[in-house]
């Protein structure tokens, strides 16, 4: 059986600086675009079969430098595989919303606000990645399956691959152009790899 490759795009400016990037639709700083031409060979080197790629230019690009997007593999454009809507936390950083509040912010534990956007529940992002998980999995017996999308949505996939409540994504950090590995170990889910990149 096939394993799920969780890829995180590559460095952004709002990135580089630590600020909470939803929906804004920011493209990749040429590190970012370094980051995922670096992909590119590990990535060859599994039998990768089937990439899943947010439609952000962020992530769609580095689908492309990896080398999921050039015909051989089939890849499919997904919305379920867009970044938690952060809403009134959109392009702020964790510090700047904690000074706000008045005392620590964590998505994990407090959630979003409404902003310009209304802003997303880790449960709805949750019933997300569920359907995305429910379409990948029947592909995992012809070889492995790429998801070329956002650090926090991927956390929240990894805990669901897992059976964990989405907030426990907390505890799978994922850093820009670093990918993870979702297996098996005997007949139960596994992590099998995880925070690894290339230098």
């Amino acid at each position: 059986m096939g394993e799920l490759v969780v890829v995180r795009h590559g460095q952004t400016e709002w990135s580089r600086d630590g600020k909470h990037t939803g929906v804004t639709d920011l493209p990749l700083l040429p590190a970012g675009e370094d980051d995922a031409r670096r992909l590119r060979s590990v990535l060859a080197e599994r039998g990768i079969t089937h990439a899943f790629v947010s439609p952000l230019q962020r992530a769609r690009r580095t689908a492309e430098l990896a080398g999921l997007m050039d015909g051989r593999v089939e890849c499919v454009l997904d919305d379920d595989l867009v970044e938690v809507d952060y809403g009134g936390y959109e392009g702020r950083t964790t510090a700047e919303i904690s000074a706000d509040r008045g005392g620590t912010w964590s998505l994990w534990a407090d959630g979003t606000v409404p902003g310009d956007t209304p802003g997303e529940s880790l449960a709805a992002v949750a019933e997300r990645v569920d359907r995305v998980l429910a379409r990948v999995r029947p592909l995992l017996d012809g070889g492995d399956v790429a998801l070329v999308a956002h650090g926090h949505v991927l956390r929240i996939l990894t805990a669901r691959w897992l059976g964990l409540d989405p907030a426990a994504g907390a505890l799978f950090p994922l850093a820009t152009g670093r990918y993870g590995v979702l297996g098996h170990e005997h007949d139960w889910a596994a992590l099998t790899g995880w925070n690894t990149g290339c230098s």
